[in-house]
């Protein structure tokens, strides 16, 4: 066994040894959570399209001091667009490849994200979580890279490791995904052809958008709930995996189960926001196993909460955490997690 559990004072306290294996944890979990359900699958889409549907219906017919509201409303469900792709791109919405090729490509156009591009560069996210300078998803810099990097990009890094950290994924997206360079020699046909799919998408979507509802219509209906997905989408995956206590690893010190079971983050949001965005949030089981589909995400949960609950991170999404990691988790630190830009200075 690498792994022993005994209670202390109602408490379940888990002791991990050296040999501590990632498979450990997934043994643990009930094999019925890994099976693909086609009905739950494809009501979460049906539900997931009549709520966008419902949104821009909002933005059609609402008056000018709803309209916050209504961007809010769409951008969050459109947020839930990218997570039904993100069961596509990890095999966990289909039994069959090509269905969940297609469900990604079709749900992450609106987004103007490719789907392959994507798919590879959070692949590795996954296979390296949370391991310094490898890592592709909010790793801290360490302080001899800040240093040499030159001002405007040092200006930029603060930015989104600050305030501005609901750009964050704006950037990521803009300078990752349309980067061949970023993918290795099996992957460029597949990542050219996604990229010709959003480009070929983008190039008959935003002028026909245009020319029906003029430029105010491509920032109602298209630039502000596109921000508001990106609010989500760089809140939950910087909360994900950040915090001052949550460590990244060199290579050599790295365990890929501690990795992700300790250094991955379950925060619970207003229901009506984990609803739409399909428990994205449950993130714990996902760094366990990316078979998990997103309908079973509470139950292993649950599962990890009396098997490993000792080793949980769980939190309540709220503006006070935010500036707690915004505030906080700027360079990279062996010994302390992170330094504040300010430490940092010495």
């Amino acid at each position: 066994m690498t792994a022993t559990t005994d209670k202390l004072h109602g408490e379940l306290i888990t002791s991990i040894e050296p040999d501590f294996k990632l498979k450990d944890i997934i043994q643990s979990i009930p094999k019925e959570y890994f099976q693909k359900d086609p009905v739950k699958a494809w009501f979460g889409v049906i539900t997931n399209i009549l709520a966008v549907i419902a949104g821009y219906a909002m933005l059609v017919y609402s008056p000018w001091y709803l309209l916050p509201l209504a961007w809010i409303f769409t951008g969050t469900a459109l947020t839930g667009f990218f997570v039904i792709a993100h069961d596509g791109g990890h095999r966990s919405f289909s039994n069959r490849p090509w269905v969940n090729d297609l469900v990604g490509h079709i749900f992450l156009l609106p987004l103007i994200y490719p789907f392959h591009c994507w798919r590879f560069l959070h692949d590795r996210h996954h296979a390296k979580t949370n391991m310094v300078t490898i890592d592709n998803a909010w790793d801290p810099w360490e302080l001899e890279a800040f240093n040499s990097a030159n001002p405007l990009v040092r200006l930029f890094y603060r930015g989104i490791r600050g305030r501005f950290w609901w750009l964050g994924s704006i950037a990521h997206w803009a300078i990752l995904h349309f980067n061949i360079e970023q993918f290795k020699e099996n992957e460029r046909e597949k990542a050219r052809f996604s990229m010709i799919v959003v480009l070929v998408f983008a190039a008959i979507f935003f002028p026909t958008l245009i020319f029906y509802t003029g430029v105010w219509g491509l920032v109602k209906f298209w630039v502000v709930p596109w921000f508001v997905y990106h609010f989500w989408m760089s809140t939950f995956t910087l909360v994900h995996h950040t915090d001052p206590d949550i460590q990244f690893f060199h290579p050599e010190d790295w365990n890929q189960a501690l990795a992700q079971l300790e250094g991955t983050v379950h925060c619970s949001y207003p229901r009506w926001v984990e609803i739409l965005c399909h428990d994205i949030n449950v993130h714990i089981p996902h760094h366990i196993s990316t078979a998990i589909p997103s309908y079973n995400l509470r139950k292993v949960h649950a599962s990890l909460q009396e098997n490993w609950g000792s080793h949980l991170k769980e939190t309540q999404f709220s503006w006070a955490l935010m500036k707690r990691i915004v505030d906080y988790c700027h360079i990279f630190d062996s010994e302390t997690a992170y330094k504040t830009f300010k430490e940092s200075r010495g």
